[in-house]
């Protein structure tokens, strides 16, 4: 966990995101279930966070608007939120915003890397509701809370057991159970994508997933890439990102190539040369001196520790 020179603290780890938030310490390293009536209200401090995390979070007792990068996630109409990585959110933010005396629900969050198993491409694009461009709450039928809840009850269970060689799987799947209630609940809510007004940082979102789907059949982008399809200037897109997530147009491209390349590492049997050809390096040695430089493993050795 650290601080950046804006004031945004990075949390990294499912545990950084605990501590910040005065939460238990998680049982497991790459997710948490967090009982919000367990916390008093005034727990939930304005800190704001850029996280590289998932967050899942239903609220009950509450109908304000909670502050999520450029704009606000409302809660007015529904109880059960998502919150992508790479956007800082504060709880329960300063000001008129309508606080419970004993909040109620529950919070999954998770790192990528649980996921990183399922097959490749499968997440987040299969999410939706994890858009920087949808800021509605879902609100949820009975049998669809039900069902929900039940998943992240099992989820929470398994998250306790001690570790095995099983438990990354399992919890992988726990977790993928939950995101198809998700899913159900918000293509019955919004049949059609909601319409909302385009941002700078969703429109880069909306690229850099384009370029990931179809990396193999370009060369790698550059941030003047992005730049020119957005139609601003490298230094005004960089200043915005950083405004407002703590980190540049060149982080969140290294973010999102490594974390496909995990994806690609752990849910296919390609070799390192051809992870890095289809994300789009022309040199394979690049792409794994770049990998270790951020994840402090090459590929090679990320994928025997994780499949160990």
């Amino acid at each position: 966990m650290k601080t950046l020179a804006v004031p945004f603290t990075v949390l990294d780890t499912v545990a950084d995101f605990t501590q910040h938030y005065s939460f238990a310490p998680p049982t497991h390293p790459l997710v948490t279930v967090i009982d919000l009536a367990e916390y008093p209200a005034p727990d939930f401090l304005a800190k704001p966070a850029l996280r590289h995390l998932y967050l899942i979070v239903l609220k009950r007792h509450f109908d304000g608007q909670l502050p999520y990068g450029q704009q606000v996630y409302d809660y007015r109409q529904g109880v059960l939120g998502f919150y992508a990585p790479g956007q800082p959110v504060q709880f329960c933010p300063p000001g008129d915003v309508p606080t419970p005396a004993k909040p109620q629900g529950w919070m999954v969050v998770f790192h990528p890397d649980l996921l990183a198993r399922r097959p490749a491409g499968q997440f987040p694009g299969s999410y939706p509701f994890f858009a920087y461009r949808v800021q509605q709450a879902l609100a949820l039928l009975p049998s669809e809370e039900q069902a929900l809840t039940y998943a992240v009850t099992g989820l929470r269970q398994e998250s306790e057991q001690p570790a095995d060689t099983f438990s990354q799987q399992l919890l992988s799947t726990q977790l993928a159970v939950l995101l198809q209630y998700a899913n159900r609940a918000y293509h019955r809510q919004f049949p059609t994508e909601p319409a909302h007004g385009p941002d700078l940082l969703s429109r880069f979102e909306a690229l850099l997933t384009t370029y990931l789907d179809h990396a193999a059949e370009q060369p790698l982008p550059t941030v003047q890439h992005f730049a020119e399809a957005l139609h601003v200037s490298p230094a005004y897109l960089g200043d915005v990102l950083r405004t407002h997530t703590g980190q540049n147009a060149q982080q969140h491209l290294h973010y999102a190539l490594l974390e496909k390349a995990k994806g690609l590492l752990l849910g296919t049997t390609h070799s390192i040369r051809e992870v890095a050809f289809s994300l789009g390096f022309d040199n394979p040695s690049y792409f794994s001196r770049l990998f270790k430089q951020k994840t402090g493993l090459t590929p090679a050795e990320f994928r025997q520790a994780a499949l160990a």
